[in-house]
């Protein structure tokens, strides 16, 4: 078992949970991921490692309230303990030898751009971070983004915090003010990366995109996570989470993303019907 030693709500649908696993904390790195069942007929689930902590043997989850499995892992509180807690899972992020780098998240997926940035500023690059929200009620992490970085970019879709406008609107503005990137890291929706993607490529700036499509054992025995990167099949688990953003497929594997979307919100009723009978 798994403890939950800390639970914090980061906006009305996003929630950070901090668990006591020290073997996991041990051997994490930015970009990999752990996989975790709330109860023994729980869901298997993959959320990437949003920060861990080595001398305490700790590992830090961020998820966004979406469906079944999502609502009753944050039914659970700080005491209450998971029934797994596999990992880390996945290729670690390929950061050693970045001078300057750009990461990019959008809303959720700045859980997972933070330890990517935090690891970089450790390794002494100079970060540019830009991250957009669609408003300022749901912005997550942003001291710990300032705390990183040497300049933060801040979007959002209302203009309610920072500038108004999408990513790839301050990411051009910076390139265009001459910023030479070893590399742009973006992280969030998938549309998003796709925008980014396309444009980091007319200015020819290698570009790494983080994937995180549907995952069942995390081994790459089920096939559910495969991707078409640079005309060949690979799988999210094994292969990445980290691909070339140049070379993937983004229509084939938002078609395959929004495949899973009646069954997430049919998961979301039967565990709202659920937790209101506990409640009575």
């Amino acid at each position: 078992m798994f403890k939950i030693l800390e639970k914090q709500a980061l906006n009305p649908t996003v929630t950070k949970m901090v668990i006591d696993a020290p073997l996991v904390a041990r051997k994490a790195e930015p970009g990999q991921f752990i996989i975790y069942r709330a109860s023994e007929d729980g869901e298997r689930v993959p959320l990437t490692i949003a920060d861990f902590d080595r001398e305490k043997g700790t590992v830090t989850i961020i998820f966004q309230i979406v469906g079944g499995s999502t609502m009753e892992l944050n039914a659970l509180n700080a005491g209450d303990s998971l029934v797994d807690f596999v990992g880390p899972l996945g290729t670690p992020s390929k950061l050693e030898g970045l001078k300057k780098v750009a990461v990019v998240g959008g809303g959720v997926g700045c859980a997972i751009a933070y330890p990517v940035a935090k690891k970089l500023h450790q390794l002494g690059a100079e970060v540019h971070s830009v991250v957009g929200f669609r408003s300022k009620d749901l912005v997550i992490l942003e001291q710990e983004f300032e705390a990183v970085s040497d300049r933060v970019e801040k979007m959002s879709d209302d203009g309610t915090w920072g500038d108004k406008g999408v990513v790839t609107a301050a990411l051009e503005k910076l390139i265009k003010e001459g910023n030479q990137y070893d590399e742009v890291i973006a992280i969030g929706p998938l549309i998003m990366m796709k925008f980014v993607c396309q444009l980091t490529k007319q200015y020819g700036i290698k570009t790494t995109v983080s994937m995180n499509p549907i995952m069942i054992d995390g081994t790459g025995m089920c096939g559910g996570c495969r991707l078409t990167v640079g005309g060949k099949t690979k799988f999210a688990c094994v292969d990445g989470p980290d691909f070339d953003g140049h070379q993937v497929d983004f229509d084939e594997a938002m078609h395959r993303g929004s495949m899973y979307r009646g069954f997430e919100a049919r998961a979301r009723e039967a565990e709202c019907e659920l937790l209101k009978k506990e409640v009575q």
